[in-house]
């Protein structure tokens, strides 16, 4: 399996590409897609789904199975999280680093856990957390998952959970590679873990 390397936190390269629309301005599959994200747990139009909105059609869909995988897949939610944070460094995303890593750290992803992987080096973790680490790590790199590695995932996730960890590497890289395009800035101040 190949070593994961990690550039810096990929901070906005210039102005928001695809900046939040006035609602005024929706057309109306816009304006139904917007609602049935109001809807739903998120709330309001945000993060990915700001840029997503540019094809409504897209953005409810996917937010359709981001809900899925966010809210209610069988994946525990601190090894969601801490996945979610993998992605993010990966993909050198800070809006989705921003979003996850407090819900991760509150979840019970150790501090020091979450600081070394912001800083791109490998975490020490606790084993179900290695677990994922090395799940979505070889996924990415290698693009795919070896037969031990998938034999861990099972054991600790069974078969539904490591499809639905597979889904969540999926889903989350396509709000990475979404985010990343429109160059969608992290709100407020950046996340600071608590001392």
């Amino acid at each position: 399996m190949a070593k994961p390397e990690f550039s810096p936190i990929l901070w906005p390269l210039g102005p928001d590409r695809l900046p939040k629309q006035d609602p005024a301005d929706y057309t109306p599959a816009q304006a139904q897609a917007a609602a049935a994200l109001i809807a739903s747990p998120r709330g309001e139009v945000r993060g990915p789904f700001v840029p997503l909105m540019r094809s409504p059609e897209l953005m409810d869909l996917s937010q359709q199975l981001g809900a899925f995988l966010r809210y209610r897949c069988s994946v525990p939610v601190r090894l969601r999280e801490w996945a979610i944070c993998i992605i993010a460094r990966l993909w050198r995303q800070p809006y989705e680093w921003h979003a996850h890593a407090r819900l991760a750290h509150e979840a019970g992803v150790a501090r020091a856990a979450l600081a070394a992987l912001r800083d791109g080096e490998r975490p020490d973790m606790a084993e179900d957390e290695a677990v994922i680490w090395d799940f979505i790590t070889q996924l990415h790199h290698d693009q795919f998952v070896s037969d031990a590695t998938w034999a861990r995932a099972t054991a600790l996730l069974g078969e539904s959970g490591a499809v639905e960890l597979t889904g969540l590497c999926g889903y989350y890289t396509l709000l990475a590679m979404v985010l990343n395009t429109a160059r969608t800035p992290v709100p407020g101040e950046a996340f600071a873990f608590p001392e």
